[in-house]
Parts: C-alpha cells; structure tokens; sequence
C-alpha cells in the first residue's frame, strides 16, 4: 500500500511516498528555518504563506522523485492537528482536493501519533511500550499496548522541552534554532551553576517554565553585577537537569507499567545528551531503548504516512468535512 503524505503543521512543507507503513519512497522537505531565524523563532503567519507558495511544488517534487503519478497511489494521509492552525490549514486542504479529484481515501493522522511511528521506517515497533515525545511544542509519555493505541501517561503543564531550549539559547545569544547548539556547548561545559530540578514529583508530567526562568534571573542577576557568565557552562547544568528529569519520570513511567521497551520520538530525541542518558539507564534496568534516525526526528511526512497505515487498517479515515486542529487529543 502506498500511501502519499503531507505535513505542515509548523515551519516545514513535506510530502513523502511511504510503502506499508515502514519504507520510506520518497520524502521531499522545504524548511522554513533561514526564515524565521531572522525573527528568533516561527512566525505562524509567515510560516503558513510559505507553505502555501510551496506545497504544490512539493507534492510534485516527490511523485517526480519517487518516478510516480497519481494513478501508484492508494491513499492520502494528512496531519490535521495539533500545530500552528494556519499552517495545518494549507495542508488539510491540499490532502482533500487530491482525496476528492483522485477519488482517494483520505487518512487523517495526529501530529504525536506521526512522531511515534517514526520509529517503525527505522526498525518495526514491538509492543507493549513506552513513548517519549519530546519537540519544540511538546513533552509526552505515552503508552501503548498495542498497534495504533495510545494511552497518555504525562506530559507538560507549560513549556515543552524544545520550546525551553530555544528559549534558553535566546538567553545565552546563541540564536534560533537553539537545541542543537545548546546540545554542543554543554558537551564542552562543565555542570557550573545550581538550578531547581521541574516538578520533582512522582507523577508522570513535566514543567520546565520553572527551569527556563532560573536561567533568565541567573544570566540578569549576573549581567546586573557585572560578573561574566560561561555559555557551556551553563548550557551543560541546563541540559543536566533537563535529562535527569525526563530520564527519572521515562524510567519510572516503564518500570510502573512493567513495560521493556522504550521509543524516544521528535525533534528533540535528536539531543545527544537525552539520548545517551535515556540509553545508558535502560541497559542498567535491561530494558530496550530505540530511537529513529536524526533525519526522522524531525517533522516529516514520511512519519505521517508510517503512521496512517496503521490508522487505516484501524478503519480511521476522514471526508471532506475535515479541518485542522489547533489542539486535539492523541487518542
């Protein structure tokens, strides 16, 4: 079955070709990042002019590259929500005239459902099991007992991980995108400064407001005495704290569900510093730890065609009355 699927949900214009789920045909991505850098962060309306001006070419780029037509097609697959509105719209809308003229199914898929199965272009996904979504716009545990079920266990009362990060570098100077550069400077760091450790609790959410402000009052209280502050330095005791609250709520999340297997998705499973601790502390508790490769942790279609063909052998599809959704339960 080959399913072709759009993603447009924030800053990138993707369209991939996906086969049964788990081979990835063709995947083409127009970023928007040199764009939005110059404002610090995405603009929702630049960003969804951008995916209209681009998507048509997109969707073109892919059936070119992929040497197919329409007629190779079995289905469309679309993320409908949760993301920037105006962006999902551009989309949704491109998914259901090529449903409607082709005389296509049309597959709606969530945003963290795609995430998920972006683990399976990588190596098949075996239940039961534990998810860690972390991105820019969210911080989730979920588990699933088995294909295309989804049981949220926690996630973010505030700020997502990602958005953190970026945050964090904005305070720092070292721009946006901020996560990856974060993730090199504390590699040279040292764990330097002192800050409060989120929602030290039992249960299985997150919060990281809390985090970020410590460090805009440390780095104003230091500019304020004028005393220098070191950039590694305090993106090592950031990413520190950051890693050792969602590595304690991950594993304690498996060991609650008696769970063995652990997936780590989105832009944020690309950080090193979350990846290799997540790794070090399932080997100590046997447990089996996998992530998809860095070119899928990011948003991307191909994840939306993985995961729309488990949603159609679900029987979930979508008509015409279909519209985007700003924020919309994974279910």
């Amino acid at each position: 079955m080959y399913i072709l699927a759009i993603e447009s949900s924030c800053d990138e214009t993707s369209c991939s070709i996906v086969k049964n789920g788990c081979v990835d045909v063709s995947t083409v991505i127009l970023s928007q990042i040199d764009i939005h850098t110059n404002f610090g962060g995405v603009v929702p309306e630049i960003a969804s002019r951008h995916h209209l001006k681009n998507i048509t070419m997109v969707i073109e780029e892919c059936l070119k590259k992929a040497n197919f037509t329409m007629d190779n097609i079995d289905a469309i697959a679309i993320t409908y929500g949760p993301g920037l509105i105006g962006s999902l719209l551009v989309g949704v809308e491109a998914a259901k005239t090529l449903a409607f003229i082709y005389n296509k199914p049309l597959i709606p898929v969530h945003h963290i459902a795609g995430h998920i199965y972006a683990n399976n272009l990588c190596k098949k996904m075996e239940y039961p099991l534990i998810a860690l979504v972390v991105s820019g716009g969210h911080t989730e545990l979920v588990y699933m007992k088995d294909e295309y079920e989804f049981e949220k266990l926690g996630e973010t009362l505030d700020d997502a991980v990602g958005e953190s990060y970026d945050k964090v570098a904005r305070v720092i100077g070292v721009g946006y995108p901020g996560g990856p550069v974060i993730d090199k400077m504390a590699k040279i760091g040292i764990h330097e400064y002192n800050l409060p450790i989120p929602l030290n609790d039992d249960s299985y959410n997150f919060s990281f407001s809390g985090l970020k402000s410590a460090v805009i009052n440390l780095a104003h209280n230091y500019d304020q005495k004028g005393i220098k502050l070191n950039k590694e330095n305090l993106a090592k005791s950031f990413q520190d704290v950051v890693v050792e609250t969602i590595t304690k709520k991950t594993i304690k999340a498996l060991k609650d569900k008696n769970v063995n297997r652990l997936i780590i998705a989105g832009g944020v499973a690309a950080n090193s510093g979350i990846r290799e601790n997540l790794k070090k502390e399932c080997e100590n508790n046997k447990i089996e730890c996998s992530y998809p490769e860095l070119k899928y942790c990011t948003d991307n279609a191909s994840m939306i065609g993985a995961a729309a063909y488990y949603a159609y052998k679900k029987g979930i599809t979508a008509d015409s009355s279909l519209n985007a959704r700003s924020s919309v339960k994974l279910s």
